[in-house]
């Protein structure tokens, strides 16, 4: 791999640190080029501005951030705890979505600039739904939203209480008992 690469590779995982961390306005570009070892001038020649390193961020994370769980619409109760699971090994993608939702898409659909990351996600919950598996007087997007909330309960991000991973591990199973209870009466016949 040539040096060029490595540096922008670097740079990027920089600036998912920085951006997790401190947003889009609170992130310093100072800070992401000093971490990744390139002068400012070389990430303004790749990406063109804070922004736009943001957006190359996103757009680098956008998979991992939607589909970091396989989807079935079969296990909705898994799936949420999977989620959760996912929460506690992964923060940073939990919060880039955060700051992305409350500097960017303040309301709306999260990746209404994403088109079709959740229509899988959604036709398979009509499917399920159809074939009475869940239940059919919520629409898929959002019993999709749901499940999303129901998981993200105990998230970096909470209101509440945000978990970590090194919390003790029956609280985590306590938490998972709870969730995976809750999704099945919610949205199970």
């Amino acid at each position: 791999m040539r040096d060029g690469q490595r540096s922008k590779e670097r740079l990027l995982e920089a600036a998912t640190a920085e951006f997790a961390a401190h947003g889009i306005a609170g992130a310093r570009v100072d800070r992401i080029a000093a971490a990744a070892g390139v002068n400012k001038a070389q990430m303004y020649g790749w990406f063109g501005s804070k922004d736009g390193l943001f957006d190359a961020v996103l757009a680098g994370q956008l998979h991992r951030i939607v589909d970091i769980v396989p989807f079935t619409a079969d296990d909705l109760p898994g799936y949420a705890v999977a989620l959760y699971d996912s929460y506690l090994r992964e923060p940073e993608l939990v919060r880039l979505a955060s700051w992305y939702r409350l500097e960017r898409v303040p309301s709306g659909t999260l990746l209404a600039a994403h088109p079709g990351h959740a229509d899988p996600k959604h036709e398979a919950i009509r499917a399920a739904q159809a074939a009475g598996r869940i239940v059919d007087d919520i629409p898929p997007d959002e019993v999709y939203a749901l499940v999303i909330a129901m998981a993200g309960t105990w998230s970096p991000i909470s209101a509440t209480f945000a978990a970590t991973a090194g919390d003790d591990p029956a609280g985590h199973e306590r938490r998972r008992a709870a969730l995976r209870g809750v999704v099945r009466r919610a949205l199970v016949p």
